[in-house]
């Protein structure tokens, strides 16, 4: 039994989460709370398997609470966030300090119960096994600033002849965010490759993890659009609700954008990202596959190794969910299996292998 504790300041929708978990026997709700001070006091007394968290509340809100609670007790916490620019800049805040997921839901009260129900049962059930002493420690990163030079072939729409000959590949889903601030924040600012990536989130959230990580990384980060060229030093993350792909023309390379049928239920996913890198770049691909649910992946990381590229997963030891990496691993596809914070030396290590490296 999965024990769990509902934060909301609105008692319509604790009912609402309440009766979602009621009718699924693998749960039960311990209690509710109406706002973040609410919530401490029944983390610390019922210490429950794990948290649903309403992002906005009086007195004491969702981010604060959450701060909280992984210094006084580290519980697996879901954000509910809404879908808009705020909610999505604050819930990729929260997945910074700790909360292993989130549910994104309309403006207001959940309109869309019956939709995110079964997201709801399963995002909670993950996140009830997960190991909070895996979660990567926050280190403190002072914001950035972008070269001119970066600004000059990541931002001009006149950039029509960025040369590339290799790139990396990037697959993650829960825990991804903090995952990914570890590994970008610790690749050099002159890596002479672009990096396309694969997050598993929803549309509205991914430009705000994108606008996140380029505040704090040495590399230029964006939310990917249909036709971008890729350039060395720049990052690319595939935006929610489409799958992306690279082409080559030539020694140049773009992204495309689709909206072909979800893959797994998934889209963007992973795998068809990773089949494009392995046809258009063959040897000169690094593939990484960090934590997360399910497989997605697997068989594009496969792709890579085929074609001769470089492949990396992400330890047990310090997967918040090892279920993506496990599935590249046991296809015996994966050339480094590396705990998160050697992530990024294994990819350096991988792309001198490969004729590239740090300028």
């Amino acid at each position: 039994m999965i024990r769990v504790l509902i934060v909301d300041d609105s008692a319509f929708m604790r009912k609402v989460l309440s009766d979602v978990f009621a009718k699924d026997s693998d749960f039960q709700v311990v209690d509710t709370a109406r706002n973040g001070n609410d919530a401490l006091d029944k983390v610390i007394k019922l210490c429950p398997d794990v948290i649903t968290m309403d992002v906005e509340m009086p007195e004491l809100d969702g981010l604060l609470a959450l701060e909280r609670i992984m210094e006084l007790r580290p519980t697996p916490v879901v954000m509910v966030s809404s879908l808009t620019k705020a909610g999505g800049e604050k819930t990729v805040r929260a997945l910074e300090l700790g909360a292993v997921d989130f549910i994104a839901k309309t403006a207001g009260a959940i309109s869309n119960v019956d939709d995110i129900a079964l997201e709801l049962l399963r995002k909670c059930r993950a996140a009830s096994r997960v190991n909070m002493a895996r979660l990567p420690q926050v280190r403190k990163i002072d914001p950035v600033v972008v070269t001119s030079t970066q600004r000059e072939i990541f931002k001009s729409p006149q950039v029509t002849s960025a040369v590339v000959d290799g790139i990396v590949a990037i697959g993650t889903s829960t825990g991804g965010p903090r995952a990914l601030q570890e590994v970008l924040t610790r690749l050099p600012g002159d890596l002479p490759y672009p990096t396309v990536i694969v997050q598993h989130m929803p549309a509205g959230f991914t430009k705000s993890l994108a606008d996140r990580l380029n505040m704090i990384c040495p590399l230029s980060v964006k939310e990917a659009e249909d036709g971008d060229i890729l350039a060395p030093m720049n990052v690319y993350i595939a935006p929610g609700n489409y799958h992306m792909t690279v082409r080559r023309d030539g020694g140049r390379a773009y992204i495309r954008l689709n909206q072909e049928a979800s893959i797994g239920g998934l889209r963007p996913a992973v795998d068809p990202m990773m089949y494009s890198v392995a046809e258009h770049f063959g040897t000169k691909v690094v593939g990484v596959i960090l934590t997360g649910m399910g497989h997605d992946g697997a068989k594009g990381i496969q792709a890579i190794k085929k074609a001769h590229g470089c492949t990396i997963a992400e330890d047990q030891s310090t997967a918040v969910i090892f279920g993506m990496p496990k599935s590249a691993i046991d296809l015996g596809v994966i050339d480094n299996i590396l705990p998160l914070h050697a992530v990024a030396d294994g990819i350096l290590r991988c792309l001198r292998n490969l004729g590239g490296g740090s300028r």
